[in-house]
C-alpha cells in the first residue's frame, strides 16, 4: 500500500474525508446548500467582514455538519448491517425509522502556539468542536420501543470522537466563538426538523438525528447557556441553588434548569418587566445574564468532576495536616509549610510529582486509599485520621457511579447505595469538616452530592456522556501541530 503512486494514496485518503458520499435531506435543510460533495470548508464561510486583525483564512476550518454525519454513518455501515442481522431483522424491510443519537463536545485548549513553526501568526488558543455517534436504533412497525442496533462501546475514546470544527479562538472570547459556531448551530437546528436519506448496505434508508451537547466542561456550559461565570453565587448549571443553600442542604436538589427556561429568563433579564432593582432582577433570573447560544444537556462532566473533587480533597489534606479545625485563619506561611509537607509525602509514598494545575492523572492517583494512608501519617489525631479514611472510603464508593459507561451493569450495588453514601458524605462534611463548608461548597462537589442519581435515572450514564473523547483528541491535535507545549523542552530539538 505504501508503495502505490502518490495520487492513488491521495484518492484513498479522500474517501475517508467527509464529502465523499451522496445523500439528501427530506425536507431539504433550511439555509443549507443541498450539495453533498463538500470537504473541508472555511469556518467563517457565510461571514463577510471580520472584525479582528487575525488573517481570516487561518482562523477556523470545519466540515459541514450534515456531510460529517453522513461520513460517520458510512463508517458504521458494517456495524449497522451487523446489528440488523443480530436482531433478526430483514434489512430489505428496514429502510426507515432509524434514530441516531449524537453526543457533542466542545473544549478550549490553551497555548497551542507553534514552538518553531513557520505558519501564519495566529492567537495562541484553540477550540475544538466534535461529535460522537452514541447509538443507532430502529422502530419496527407494531413495536412501541426502538430496537438498538448499534451502541458505541468506547464513547470516550478519541477514535469515536469525530472533529467537526477547529478554531483558533480563545474560548473566553464569546463573540468570536459564537460567530464561528453560529452556522454549526443553525445546521444542527435544521437537521433536527428533517430526515436524512442515504444509502446504507446498498439500500436508501432514512435517519433522524437527536443531538445532546454533554461534552462540555462547566465553563463552556455557562458560556453557551448564558449563565454567570463559575465563581457566581448561583453555583449550579443544573439547579437554581445558591452557594450558601448548597452548603446547608448538600443532597436534596433536583434538576430545574433547561435551555428554554434560560432563554425565558434572559428575556426577563433584558426587559425587566417588573422594574426591579439589579439585585432583585438577578435573583429572579437566577444568574442568567446573557443570551443562551446553544442548547446543552444539563449533565455533569465526569472528568472535571474528578479533577474538581481531587482539588478539594488536596485542600482538605493540607488543612488536616495543619489541624485547621482547632484554629481560625492560619497565616500564609503556615499554609505553605503544610502544602510542602503534603507534596513531599505524596512524592515519597505515591511517587506523585506536584503539579501546577490539577490534571486527570494526578486526580486519579490522589483519590485512592494509599494516598489517604500516606496523608494520615502526617495527621496528628487518630480521630481525624479515621474521619479522613471514612471520607475517602465513601468517595470511592460513589465515584464509579459517575465514571462508568454503564453503571447499572458495571457497579449496580454502588448505584443503589449512591443516595445513602452521598448523604453520609454530606453529613461528614457538615459536621467534622464544618470549618471548610460553612456557607460555601465547590460547584462540582455540590453536583456530585446532589444530582448524580437523577442524571443517571434520566440518561442511564454520566461517564459515557463526558468530554473525555474530545480531551484525548486535543492531545492528537497538539501532536499534529508539532507542538508539545505541556511536556518538556527536549521535543524542540527533535526536528
Amino acid at each position: 500500500q505504501i508503495f502505490q503512486p502518490l495520487h492513488t494514496l491521495r484518492n484513498a485518503e479522500k474517501e475517508l474525508l467527509p464529502g465523499f458520499h451522496q445523500f439528501e435531506w427530506q425536507p431539504a435543510l433550511k439555509n443549507v446548500s443541498s450539495s453533498w460533495d463538500v470537504g473541508i470548508i472555511d469556518g467563517l464561510s457565510g461571514w463577510t467582514t471580520f472584525v479582528d486583525d487575525v488573517p481570516a483564512d487561518t482562523i477556523s476550518r470545519r466540515f459541514r455538519y450534515d456531510v460529517a454525519l453522513v461520513s460517520a454513518l458510512k463508517d458504521l455501515e458494517e456495524d449497522i448491517m451487523e446489528g440488523l442481522r443480530e436482531r433478526g431483522l430483514d434489512d430489505s424491510i428496514c429502510t426507515s425509522g432509524f434514530t441516531v443519537v449524537v453526543k457533542e463536545s466542545c473544549d478550549g485548549m490553551g497555548d497551542v502556539s507553534e514552538k518553531h513553526g513557520t505558519g501564519p501568526a495566529v492567537p495562541e488558543k484553540a477550540v475544538r468542536f466534535s461529535f460522537t455517534i452514541m447509538s443507532i436504533s430502529i422502530r419496527v412497525e407494531g413495536e412501541d420501543d426502538g430496537i438498538t442496533i448499534f451502541q458505541e462501546q468506547k464513547p470516550n475514546s478519541e477514535l469515536s470522537c469525530r472533529p467537526l470544527c477547529l478554531m483558533f479562538v480563545d474560548e473566553s472570547d464569546h463573540e468570536t466563538l459564537t460567530a464561528i459556531l453560529g452556522p454549526v448551530v443553525a445546521e444542527r437546528k435544521a437537521m433536527m426538523e428533517s430526515r436524512l436519506i442515504v444509502s446504507v448496505g446498498g439500500l436508501l434508508r432514512s435517519f433522524r438525528f437527536f443531538f445532546r451537547g454533554t461534552g462540555y466542561d462547566e465553563k463552556m456550559v455557562r458560556e453557551m447557556e448564558g449563565l454567570e461565570a463559575s465563581g457566581s453565587t448561583y453555583i449550579c448549571t443544573l439547579c437554581d441553588s445558591t452557594r450558601a443553600e448548597a452548603s446547608q442542604n448538600m443532597v436534596l436538589h433536583s434538576i430545574t434548569r433547561c435551555h428554554d427556561e434560560n432563554l425565558e429568563r434572559y428575556e426577563i433579564w433584558r426587559t425587566n418587566p417588573f422594574s426591579e432593582s439589579a439585585d432583585e432582577l438577578r435573583d429572579r433570573v437566577k444568574g442568567v445574564s446573557a443570551k443562551p447560544f446553544m442548547e446543552t444537556q444539563p449533565t455533569l462532566d465526569a472528568l472535571h468532576c474528578d479533577i474538581g473533587n481531587a482539588t478539594e480533597f488536596y485542600k482538605i489534606f493540607q488543612d488536616e495536616i495543619g489541624e485547621v479545625y482547632q484554629r481560625s485563619n492560619p497565616s500564609r506561611e503556615e499554609r505553605r509549610r503544610w502544602r510542602s509537607a503534603l507534596d513531599k509525602q505524596l512524592r515519597k509514598k505515591m511517587k506523585l510529582k506536584p503539579v501546577m494545575r490539577m490534571n486527570g492523572n494526578y486526580a486519579r492517583r490522589l483519590m485512592t486509599r494509599e494516598a489517604v494512608e500516606a496523608v494520615c501519617e502526617l495527621v496528628p489525631s487518630e480521630e481525624r485520621r479515621e474521619a479522613l479514611r471514612r471520607l475517602m472510603e465513601l468517595y470511592l464508593q460513589m465515584k464509579p457511579v459517575w465514571r462508568s459507561t454503564c453503571p447499572s451493569r458495571d457497579c449496580p450495588d454502588q448505584l443503589c447505595q449512591y443516595s445513602y453514601n452521598s448523604q453520609q458524605f454530606a453529613d461528614l462534611l457538615s459536621t467534622t469538616f464544618k470549618y471548610r463548608y460553612d456557607g460555601k461548597i465547590t460547584n462540582y462537589l455540590h453536583k456530585t452530592l446532589a444530582h448524580v442519581p437523577e442524571i443517571i435515572e434520566r440518561d442511564g450514564s454520566i461517564g459515557a456522556w463526558a468530554s473525555e473523547g474530545n480531551e484525548s483528541g486535543n492531545k492528537l491535535f497538539r501532536r499534529f501541530r508539532k507542538m508539545n507545549a505541556r511536556q518538556s523542552k527536549t521535543y524542540e530539538l527533535e526536528d
